[in-house]
């Protein structure tokens, strides 16, 4: 059963700066998409940023410049640097994997999903 543990959210005054980390367990696959999405009350999640097994990336437009996805293969972590953060990046953000090659990381219909870490910013 694969599991995914977020971890690394909080609050933050704008300008700020996180670094969300996702434990990935019991994936072993060699193709792969993974991403973070993102939650507001009463909307729907949206993919933020997502990466492949080639190392692609795809942003969200907001965050393109401010954010960056890695992938630690070693030690089987997803993780989000998130730079200068603003009050509209406040959310609950869920690190997502696929054993799939997704064509588009960010709105693909991921299978695994975690329970999500909160991300508050303050202005």
């Amino acid at each position: 059963q694969v599991r995914l543990v977020e971890s690394g959210g909080g609050s933050v005054q704008a300008g700020g700066s996180l670094t969300l980390s996702c434990a990935i367990s019991e994936f072993p696959y060699n193709t792969y998409c993974m991403a973070w999405f993102r939650q507001k009350p009463q909307k729907a999640r949206l993919g933020v940023a997502g990466i492949d097994w080639r190392g692609d990336t795809e942003y969200m437009d907001s965050v393109k410049g401010r954010f960056t996805i890695s992938r630690d293969k070693v030690k089987n972590t997803l993780s989000l640097q998130m730079t200068n953060l603003q009050p509209e990046d406040t959310g609950m953000y869920y690190c997502v994997v696929d054993s799939v090659l997704c064509q588009n990381k960010l709105t693909y219909d991921y299978r695994f999903w975690g329970l999500g870490t909160q991300v508050t910013v303050s202005s």
